[in-house]
């Protein structure tokens, strides 16, 4: 099918400011694959026309009358989902904090909210809005439930042939991740001994936000990776908007500017084939929700060099891109849920593993 005779995207604009709404209203629909359907200026509206009008996806802004974007897509999560992208005119650390509470509500995903036209930097925020908002129109979402479903029992079968020496933990994730991410580093104790370096794809701005917000929950510090920096036991490195970020051969981090893999950067596969060849069977790898393909192939390296490759359920992921691509290949020597790929690491670590079987 090609670009003229394709459904248009349609979408529903969300903005308690008149301006804000023409400019997003002025952007989308310069793409000829998008139809602005309709708008509303505060939540109670935002639900509204969401059940009446059935979009394909929906941008919305926080700081709303009436009703916040937070309880707005909260609402439309438990009744009538739709693919939900915040719109935010800042990427300080309150704001982030604030996005991530409606990312947990159900949200996909976070942008700055493209600046003005005469801004130079105007036509490349164009283009990374428009991406994102068809880019999330293709999830399939589901209905939340109004009472999250929580873990009652966190043992895990791990079957080794050997225990291993863990040295270090990568972890790659996209589309869902900021969550998950969160549940995993809140649930590791403070004394754990291995580095984790991550690579979370999100918007540019935001990964200092990001670093503040996990840090909130976490017991492990948590870093943005600096090029030539040690890597320290019991810390957390995340890569820095447009680094690929890898581990040297010395122990420190090494990153590249726009070492572009799979369209992005930073990619998880260039994080993974690193650790993989520094590291070996010394190391966990383990690829979380996401659009795409990135780090899988990696993950299975990782897994034929002799480390330990972990992959999120289905159940619990936004998108089963990533790591259903990395369970179709063999790569994922485990498919487990946040709560239990904590589990899993903190005994991995400490050499405390339980041999019970629950629900792999």
């Amino acid at each position: 099918m090609n670009e003229s005779t394709k459904a248009k995207i349609k979408v529903l604009v969300v903005d308690d400011s008149p301006v804000a709404q023409e400019l997003l209203i002025h952007i989308l629909s310069s793409d000829p694959g998008i139809e602005i359907i309709g708008t509303a200026s505060n939540g109670e509206d935002a639900i509204k026309e969401t059940k009446h009008l059935s979009p394909d996806v929906i941008t919305m802004d926080i700081h709303m009358p009436k009703m916040d974007g937070y309880e707005a897509t909260r609402r439309i999560m438990e009744t009538c989902p739709v693919p939900i992208v915040i719109v935010t005119g800042s990427t300080g650390a309150q704001e982030v904090s604030m996005a991530m509470r409606v990312i947990e509500a159900g949200a996909l995903a976070f942008v700055q909210k493209p600046r003005g036209i005469g801004h130079p930097d105007y036509q490349d925020d164009v283009s990374r809005f428009i991406q994102t908002v068809k880019l999330m129109s293709e999830v399939k979402v589901v209905r939340r439930r109004a009472f999250p479903r929580r873990e009652t029992n966190q043992t895990v079968e791990v079957k080794l042939e050997r225990q291993p020496e863990i040295q270090l933990v990568a972890i790659g994730a996209s589309t869902g991740g900021p969550p998950v991410l969160q549940t995993i580093l809140s649930k590791l104790p403070g004394n754990f001994p291995v580095p984790v370096l991550i690579v979370q794809h999100m918007a540019a701005g935001f990964i200092q936000g990001f670093m503040e917000w996990l840090g909130q929950t976490s017991s492990l510090p948590v870093h943005v990776a600096t090029h030539g920096e040690f890597i320290l036991p019991g810390h957390v490195y995340l890569a820095p908007d447009g680094f690929a970020m890898k581990p040297d051969r010395y122990g420190r981090i090494s990153l590249a500017r726009g070492e572009i893999e799979n369209g992005l950067c930073p990619s998880v596969s260039y994080l993974f084939r690193s650790v993989a060849e520094v590291f070996g069977k010394n190391a966990v790898g383990i690829l979380l929700t996401g659009m795409g393909k990135d780090g899988a192939e990696e993950l299975k390296l990782m897994k034929e060099k002799g480390a330990i490759t972990i992959a999120q359920d289905k159940e619990s992921s936004v998108v089963h891109g990533m790591p259903g691509e990395a369970i179709n290949l063999d790569a994922a020597m485990y498919v487990l849920s946040p709560e239990k790929i904590a589990a899993v690491l903190s005994g991995l670590v400490n050499n405390k593993l339980e041999m019970r079987v629950v629900n792999l």
